[in-house]
């Protein structure tokens, strides 16, 4: 198969085109995510919510079908300086290890260079996880805090209550998250689409452009979801409630076990085919 060099020029725009995609055809779904990853289950008393279609029923009949897409003006503004440089990054990681432009990298130096990529989205993620998050869990029964009206009134909220470092609430676990995950979600595109490309072709056609890109996030979120767990919980919980991510886990597992580590994997992985086969489509 012949190796395409890489231009981080091309993947910068290709990237941001693509996380638009991504954004639009998943927020529902991540919606529904986050409201049952920061949903508090008490020993002995019925939880706010028994699974996802019993999550999405709710909140649609409480709040109308909108509730889902709550939140989607953040990450759709950040989304596209986000993917920008998250293909960016990916581009010079495997610049940074080619001995010539047309070697063919090895999975191993595609996992590198998908976490450098997680590394440099980090600064740009945060604050957006953060407002998308805090609206998202506005309207369910564990949501104390302030009701904003969207994300410049929470951007606004936040930094006036906790200052500028609010917004960079869960940054350790963003990491945690993203380095991994990028390296998986690349290599997961890499594998596909080296399967998927007949001899002599230059790359996979549409199909299995679609197909490699939902197998990326498969992969990617088979190795994110604790960590994810854990960002959602520490970025939208009242402030002081936890003193950092280890505690976060600590009190996550003990309170509710091991397997709330995974609260939200259904919609999770109902959403990683279908958006980001969308986004590798789109880029």
């Amino acid at each position: 198969m012949a190796s395409s060099k890489p231009s981080v020029w091309k993947d910068t725009i290709s990237g941001g085109f693509g996380g638009m995609c991504l954004v639009a055809a998943g927020h529902p779904l991540d919606t529904i995510k986050v409201r049952l990853q920061t949903m508090k289950v008490i020993p002995g008393q019925k939880p706010p919510f028994s699974g996802a279609m019993d999550c999405a029923m709710q909140s649609v009949r409480k709040e109308g079908a909108l509730a889902l897409y709550r939140g989607m003006a953040a990450p759709l503004m950040g989304v596209t300086p986000m993917y920008m440089v998250c293909f960016a990054g990916y581009s010079l990681g495997k610049k940074l290890q080619m001995s010539s432009p047309d070697e063919q990298l090895s999975l191993f130096k595609i996992w590198n260079a998908g976490c450098l990529s997680g590394v440099f989205t980090t600064a740009i993620m945060v604050p957006g996880e953060r407002i998308k998050c805090t609206l998202q869990v506005q309207g369910t029964p564990d949501y104390k805090g302030t009701k904003y009206n969207g994300p410049i009134e929470c951007i606004k909220g936040v930094v006036k209550t906790e200052g500028v470092r609010g917004l960079y609430r869960g940054t350790a676990a963003t990491l945690l998250r993203d380095i991994p995950g990028s390296g998986a979600y690349f290599v997961g595109y890499e594998l596909f689409k080296r399967i998927l490309t007949p001899e002599g072709s230059s790359g996979p056609g549409p199909m299995g452009t679609l197909f490699a890109g939902g197998m990326a996030g498969v992969c990617n979120w088979s190795v994110s979801i604790p960590a994810d767990v854990l960002k959602s919980r520490l970025q939208t919980s009242p402030p002081g409630t936890y003193t950092g991510l280890l505690h976060c886990y600590q009190d996550l597992v003990k309170t509710e076990g091991y397997r709330a580590l995974y609260k939200g994997v259904g919609p999770v992985m109902l959403r990683a085919f279908p958006a980001n086969a969308a986004c590798f489509f789109g880029v």
